[in-house]
């Protein structure tokens, strides 16, 4: 689909534009670029089913952004986007990624100090320039400092989320290819990391030169690095490098094996393989004598060392070898059963048009059916989030009526009402308990207040994790991926009044958040406490997003049992009487 680039492009011409002297057009661009990412038809299938007419009649597009998504499907470019890019005297999408600059800070900073990239912010900051702007001050100056590590450490990579899509996209056109017989991602996209540096394919093929064509020639290709017969790489048009690779059928499980990594797990397979006199690398398990004795696939590489298969995403070097080889030993504490991806059964953090959601309750109660859930929770933005269009009491309370309404009229899924209520600086909550006592769950996240002390942070979440109106902790570190750094905060105090007062932590499954991290994913489940998978879907189609935080959850070791929304309805309400 299109439809992600598109956003990204949209978006980026409302932040060029707002950087001119005229910013009133970003706004269409902005609302344009939701629209698109919340779109759950290919927007390219749209235009072919009616034109551009049928492009012009769709909610925020209207005629001049219909031109600019046909010039794009007809072209793969949009010469206005190529030319504001050139225009744009600073490196937005790098300034971007510092914590608190929106393009109108950006364009403030470049007026008044020349900040063209993130060298010149760090040289500006480092200056003590920026403290003496208005609407900056010395706390923001050292925000900005702190932020900029983020930022440049995020050159070159790209969230989990953009890449897999890219990936999947490119590996089903590779399988439709009739020289290509197996075909399968690797690398650090293969263990579902957070970020991804480049996206490597493996495949086999008796044939490759066709597919090597057809590889370097997509649509999606911006610059081609090498093309080879077995090897070639390419520069996508998203920021990113891909390498196709062609092995051999025998040797395909070990190549996949030695190509998914983590380059740590891999040199302590092969320190055990060398115990046993056996040789491991990319083309198979041999014997001191040369031998072949696996490597079609990766569990017969894996037994043919001594070990029981391990998923990819906990091939981290991190106690799986250990517990792989006390699996197979039929000791205790195994590799844990991670949680399967069809696991779920309700989704308890989603946002509706009533905050500042794109869809409506039935809508996306709708779209959570057909994905086979049992229910799903509406957790709307509370009052004092104005800019979300957060709900108060009252509105809280009409929409509950209303999700009665909508479930008389559903079969399969139960709509329980919540809310994301928002945790105040001095750990109070902006709606009352007499009304957060009526809803079915309550989430509770932080949104604002994110550079308080480790001692004041920890008060004010265990002060909300006393209020036994609250269910779960959304987001519980506040971190974004590549933009800002969790708050500081006593995690164990935390996982202490979370097992007694049996709060849940969320596993934000926004590729931008992932929040929690795999590291502290593996200390909840270690000390027991229950986690939930949530989407924080603001739309129907980011419903979908519950694929990365199930990944998330599985790099932690986290098993059915670790989820509450594994459980049936009953089960999982429960919980929390």
């Amino acid at each position: 689909m299109i439809n992600q680039e598109l956003s990204q492009i949209f978006s980026q011409m409302a932040d060029f534009l707002e950087m001119g002297e005229v910013d009133f057009r970003s706004r269409a661009y902005h609302k344009a670029a939701r629209f698109l990412e919340s779109l759950e038809k290919d927007i390219e299938d749209i235009y072919k089913e009616g034109g551009i007419k049928m492009l012009e009649d769709l909610p925020s597009i209207g005629e001049s952004l219909a031109k600019k998504i046909e010039e794009f499907i007809k072209t793969g470019r949009i010469k206005s986007y190529q030319k504001f890019k050139k225009q744009c005297p600073v490196d937005l999408e790098s300034l971007k990624k510092v914590e608190g600059l929106a393009s109108k800070k950006i364009k403030v900073l470049y007026k008044k100090l020349g900040v063209r990239n993130l060298k010149d912010l760090e040289n500006a900051a480092k200056q003590g320039k920026i403290r003496s702007i208005e609407g900056f001050g010395e706390k923001s100056e050292k925000n900005i400092l702190e932020s900029i590590n983020f930022a440049q450490t995020s050159q070159g990579r790209i969230l989990l989320g953009l890449a897999l899509p890219l990936a999947q996209e490119i590996t089903t056109r590779l399988k439709k290819l009739p020289q290509v017989g197996r075909v399968s991602s690797a690398g650090s996209l293969r263990r579902m990391k957070e970020t991804i540096g480049d996206i490597d394919i493996l495949i086999t093929s008796s044939k490759p030169k066709p597919v090597m064509d057809f590889f370097v020639k997509m649509s999606e290709v911006a610059r081609v690095w090498a093309k080879g017969p077995t090897k070639s790489s390419i520069h996508l048009k998203a920021g990113i490098d891909c390498d196709l690779r062609v092995v051999k059928k025998e040797s395909f499980g070990s190549a996949l094996q030695y190509f998914t990594g983590s380059k740590d797990h891999n040199i302590t397979s092969r320190r055990l393989a060398k115990k046993k006199g056996l040789k491991l690398n990319e083309y198979g398990v041999f014997t001191k004598k040369g031998k072949r004795i696996a490597g079609k696939t990766e569990k017969e590489v894996y037994k043919a060392i001594g070990l029981s298969y391990i998923e990819p995403e906990i091939r981290t070097n991190t106690g799986e070898i250990e517990a792989s080889l006390r699996q197979i030993q039929g000791r205790i504490n195994g590799l844990p059963k991670l949680v399967g991806y069809t696991s779920i059964k309700g989704d308890c953090h989603v946002h509706s048009n009533w905050s500042d959601g794109m869809d409506t309750i039935e809508q996306m109660a709708q779209a959570a059916e057909k994905m086979g859930y049992e229910y799903l929770v509406i957790t709307d933005h509370t009052k004092d989030l104005k800019v979300s269009n957060g709900l108060n009491e009252d509105q809280l309370l009409r929409q509950m009526k209303e999700i009665d309404k909508i479930n008389s009229r559903l079969v399969k899924l139960k709509i329980l009402k919540g809310c994301e209520v928002n945790i105040r600086i001095d750990g109070s909550l902006d709606i009352k308990d007499e009304v957060l006592s009526q809803l079915d769950v309550v989430v509770a996240g932080i949104h604002s207040g994110f550079k308080m002390s480790e001692k004041e942070m920890t008060k004010r979440l265990l002060q909300v994790m006393e209020n036994p109106q609250i269910d779960i902790i959304s987001h519980p570190t506040g971190r974004l991926i590549l933009q800002r750094s969790a708050y500081a905060f006593d995690f164990d105090e935390i996982l202490k009044t979370a097992k007694k007062t049996k709060t849940a932590l969320e596993i934000n499954a926004h590729p931008a958040r992932l929040d929690l991290s795999d590291i502290l994913i593996r200390k909840v489940v270690e000390v027991g406490v229950k986690l939930v998978i949530n989407t924080d879907a603001h739309s129907r189609r980011g419903l979908a997003v519950m694929e990365f935080g199930i990944a998330q959850a599985r790099r932690g070791w986290a098993e059915k049992k670790d989820i509450l929304n594994t459980k049936s309805l009953k089960d999982f309400l429960k919980y929390f009487i």
